[in-house]
């Protein structure tokens, strides 16, 4: 009632409607005094009566229902947090920080033509140092540029910065030079300027001759609709994906609703170009392992979304040399982004896709392994995090530290795969450490959080969440469709999380801190961030059924049948992560050391036939 937003199991009374005990009481009391005040003055009471002005439409995210399964798990927190709680403008201020540059994100609107937005533009915004009734506009300079922010300066103040704000380029108040004479809006200078100049005509047109405006409006269409169904990796099996349902859609990214959820909670976020989503009928093309659903025929206004909304991937050529079952490489832990882990290729899938399993944690049914493209941007050569000074995170339970590939490619009979076969394409992505931006929390992925680029190597974006420790980074790729420029939640309408330390603040609740666990291996960990209807994915660590040549599971342990001809699968997406349960996991058989070590002489680090352009051999600075 008062437009604070939260999990509606975190409301009160039977309704859900108020967010404390205080908001509530006030609501009844306010309801009572218009009542009788009506009453006296001989009127025919309201129905309800107003206690608080509401938030607008844009600025709200609606809360949905929690995973009811869940429950029992979960420390439920009575609070809400309202949606502008946090301030772009003030948290950056006129200082050194920066946001990385709209043309950064080119799956954002104007993505791919803000480079013709610079500082010096001049844009016609509300004038809110005017005393007259109607709503009065007044010329204003760009004077920095943080993502889809900006900090303007009304045309007059000179250098006086005193009376500077910020504004989103994209809302509706901002408008390219010209929008007041077509329309018929007065332009009115600030009163406290107003004495400075005689005539402002004049002054206007000497200052605007030759400056540069925005582009024309633009408009963002995003052709997934709701009810549309797609297949999604499957959050509780990364080994395998369900059919969902596109429930919600804000600024492109997708609220998933899988098939047979009753009660539409459990659910999955992610954007529409995210590697984790395929057109129907992509699983059984490449060989992928695929849960039918139980659901008998589709629904009044169910379609299948059309395959070509889906992101589409490069076409590889798997009948010359290419990746091998057993071949070992490194690459990013879909459940624990910040650490980049010992791998084995499990299975080659169709189209190039491939089934990976890291080192040393592998659920024994291959539960756990995680569907990448051979030309994802998430694994490496081995070699690649010594060569950068990444930290690589060792199979669980490994002894002879510190690592080293050779002796571990020995002890486990195993060849690196080689380096020619991964992607070494780096484009110029503009980012550079210390960059400001919003970016999905891919252990939480419905939670979008204020970040930083703390580091660059190649095309992998160090991000690191404002607030919150270190081992709570990500690695992400710098084309990743997760990663938005500075203003693109309030844009959109969705909620962004503040750093820990002012949700902190703003919440003013008893939250139990948790404490760093100390252990050795870094993989696979949970991470839990802002503690307002957090739900943990139960990812339960029962054996999982097996695909039948149908498509269907039985109650058997997986085995992954051969892969179809590539001609006969289209290409899309590949699959990065969700989230994993680290325990109960016990190493694959295939990864058992040997009993008796071999020569050294018998064993080749077969990596060495990389071409001699290879990028991944230059160092990065850290």
């Amino acid at each position: 009632m008062c437009g604070m937003v939260g999990v509606r199991d975190a409301f009160y009374s039977k309704t859900k409607r108020f967010c404390s005990v205080s908001c509530s009481r006030s609501y009844s009391s306010n309801s009572k005094k218009a009542s009788i005040m009506a009453r006296l003055q001989g009127k025919p009471p309201t129905k309800k009566a107003k206690v608080l002005q509401k938030q607008p439409l844009m600025a709200k995210l609606a809360a949905y229902s929690q995973n009811q399964n869940n429950q029992q798990s979960q420390v439920k927190t009575k609070a809400a947090v309202p949606l502008d709680s946090f301030d772009w403008g003030n948290y950056i201020g006129s200082g050194d920080l920066m946001g990385a540059p709209v043309s950064c994100f080119k799956h954002v609107p104007m993505g791919t033509s803000w480079d013709d937005i610079t500082e010096g533009i001049r844009v016609e915004v509300l004038n809110s140092d005017s005393s007259l009734p109607m709503k009065v506009y007044w010329i204003a300079s760009i004077i920095k540029l943080a993502g889809f922010k900006a900090l303007l300066r009304y045309e007059g103040f000179d250098s006086d910065s005193g009376q500077d704000f910020w504004s989103n380029l994209c809302v509706p108040d901002i408008h390219a030079v010209g929008w007041c004479a077509s329309g018929g809006k007065p332009l009115v200078p600030p009163k406290s300027i107003q004495h400075k100049v005689t005539n402002w005509k004049a002054f206007l047109v000497k200052r605007l001759t030759g400056a540069k405006t925005l582009p024309p409006d633009f408009s963002t269409k995003f052709p997934f609709k709701k009810l549309m169904r797609v297949e999604v990796v499957d959050k509780a099996h990364l080994c395998r994906t369900r059919v969902a349902l596109v429930q919600q859609v804000i600024g492109g990214r997708l609220r998933l609703v899988y098939e047979e959820s009753p009660d539409g909670s459990d659910d999955f976020w992610c954007h529409m170009y995210s590697p984790l989503i395929h057109s129907i009928g992509w699983s059984r093309s490449i060989g992928h392992r695929f849960k039918r659903s139980d659901v008998a025929k589709k629904l009044d206004g169910q379609v299948d979304a059309p395959g070509q909304l889906f992101a589409k991937v490069k076409d590889v050529d798997q009948s010359g040399e290419w990746f091998k079952d057993g071949m070992k490489l490194e690459a990013i832990d879909p459940l624990n982004l910040s650490a980049i882990c010992v791998a084995t290729v499990r299975k080659v899938l169709a189209d190039g896709y491939l089934m990976i399993g890291i080192d040393g944690s592998e659920a024994a049914d291959g539960s756990d392994w995680f569907c990448y493209h051979g030309t994802s941007p998430s694994i490496f050569p081995a070699g690649f995090c010594e060569i950068n000074s990444i930290e690589l995170t060792p199979p669980r339970g490994y002894t002879k530290l510190p690592f080293r590939w050779f002796d571990y490619l020995r002890e486990t009979s195993s060849v690196a795969a080689p380096v020619k076969l991964f992607n070494k394409d780096v484009p110029n992505h503009g980012f550079v450490p210390g960059m400001k931006l919003e970016a999905v929390d891919l252990m939480e992925p419905r939670l979008v959080c204020v970040a930083t680029v703390t580091r660059i190597v190649h095309r992998l974006l160090r991000i690191h969440f404002d607030g919150w420790e270190d081992e709570y980074d990500q690695w992400v790729d710098c084309e990743s469709p997760d990663l938005y420029p500075v203003g693109w939640c309030q844009l959109t309408g969705y909620q962004l999380q503040p750093p820990a330390m002012q949700a902190s603040r703003d919440l003013n609740a008893g939250v139990p801190k948790q404490r760093k666990k100390s252990q050795q291996y870094k993989g696979q960990k949970k991470k839990r961030k802002i503690a307002i209807g957090k739900r943990p994915v139960n990812l339960c660590g029962a054996g999982l059924p097996r695909r039948n040549q149908c498509g269907d599971e039985n109650m058997t342990p997986p085995h992954y049948p051969s892969a179809p001809s590539p001609s006969s699968a289209p290409a899309n997406a590949p699959l990065d992560s969700a989230d994993r349960d680290s325990t109960n996991h016990t190493p694959v058989a295939a990864l058992q050391l040997k009993d008796e070590a071999a020569k050294a002489d018998d064993f080749s680090f077969r990596q060495s036939s990389s071409n001699s352009t290879d990028g991944f051999f230059v160092k990065q600075e850290p």
